[in-house]
């Protein structure tokens, strides 16, 4: 049993396939194979289950994928940190997050922190969605990500910083502009920008529109909150987009956009994922405290104290 071979089986225990795996490694799919063979043939017992679409561990290989993942992310945290300590370096916070999140959630908080610890790195992977966060958390890869709180997933802290409520963007002109909030009943049969897809934050407001009998229409599709903002302030159509930090009070009256607030939707929650939040860092736990200090605060002058 080797190293490799428990890198190995944990990759396609996540992935689920191991053509998959050997895609990502760049070999053959049966130099994947023979990974895992020499692992069962350690243990002397199955450690995965053929189903129709791919692999699965068997319950003998839950357990040594679940002790596999951790020793393997506690070395290659031991490995960074000696790396660190070679090159003179205090330390690295690992961040991944969705394109336009640092702008809007953190950047006073890189401010803040690169002050306080110069000699730091600070590191951000951009991801397309939750999904994607998630497994560069799992893959050990990073150390933070800010994700769509949801429902619970197997192997990963998630922590709510601020809940974002939903608004609809709309040009001055536009019919609606003078309305102090709208109604989900105002957007039957409205044209809407969409929210990037397979994005978790464009599910939860599908998910709640639907609960509402609300199943808006829609032609154009947008990589970010910010394009879909961007084309509503150029009259391409209205955009239910979060609320974000700061951005309401920006767009002051006078401005080109009226944000119009849609109280009959929950909020959006948003925050932090990790793997396991004993094992952070102590930079990574500062930098993460220090994005949500920022956040609340934000949010606090925007809405006034206690939201």
């Amino acid at each position: 049993m080797t190293l490799d071979d428990l890198r190995v089986f944990v990759a396609v225990c996540r992935a689920g396939s191991l053509s998959a795996v050997a895609r990502e490694l760049s070999c053959t799919q049966s130099a994947v194979s023979q990974h895992i063979k020499r692992l069962e043939r350690t243990t002397g017992v199955r450690l995965l289950e053929r189903r129709a679409r791919g692999v699965v561990p068997t319950p003998e290989g839950l357990v040594l994928q679940d002790a596999a993942q951790e020793g393997i992310t506690g070395l290659d945290l031991a490995l960074r940190r000696l790396g660190e300590l070679a090159r003179g370096e205090a330390g690295s916070v690992r961040v991944t997050t969705g394109a336009t999140t640092v702008r809007h959630f953190m950047s006073e908080a890189v401010v803040d922190f690169r002050a306080r610890h110069p000699r730091a790195s600070l590191e951000f992977r951009t991801e397309t969605a939750t999904r994607g966060c998630f497994d560069a958390l799992a893959a050990g890869a990073v150390d933070l990500a800010w994700v769509t709180v949801g429902p619970p997933v197997p192997g990963i802290e998630q922590s709510t910083v601020v809940e974002l409520p939903w608004v609809l963007a709309v040009r001055a002109d536009d019919p609606l502009a003078p309305r102090t909030r709208v109604t989900a009943a105002d957007l039957v049969g409205v044209p809407l920008i969409r929210l990037p897809a397979n994005s978790s934050s464009r599910a939860h407001l599908e998910t709640a529109l639907a609960r509402l009998g609300v199943r808006p229409t829609s032609d154009t599709g947008v990589a970010d909150w910010d394009t879909a903002i961007l084309l509503a302030g150029l009259g391409v159509g209205r955009a239910v987009v979060p609320a974000l930090p700061g951005q309401v009070s920006a767009q002051a009256q006078d401005g080109p956009l009226r944000f119009l607030p849609l109280p009959d939707l929950p909020p959006l929650p948003v925050g932090w994922a990790v793997r396991r939040g004993d094992a952070l860092t102590p930079l990574s736990r500062t930098f993460a405290d220090m994005v949500r200090r920022h956040c609340r605060a934000a949010r606090e002058a925007t809405d006034g104290p206690g939201c």
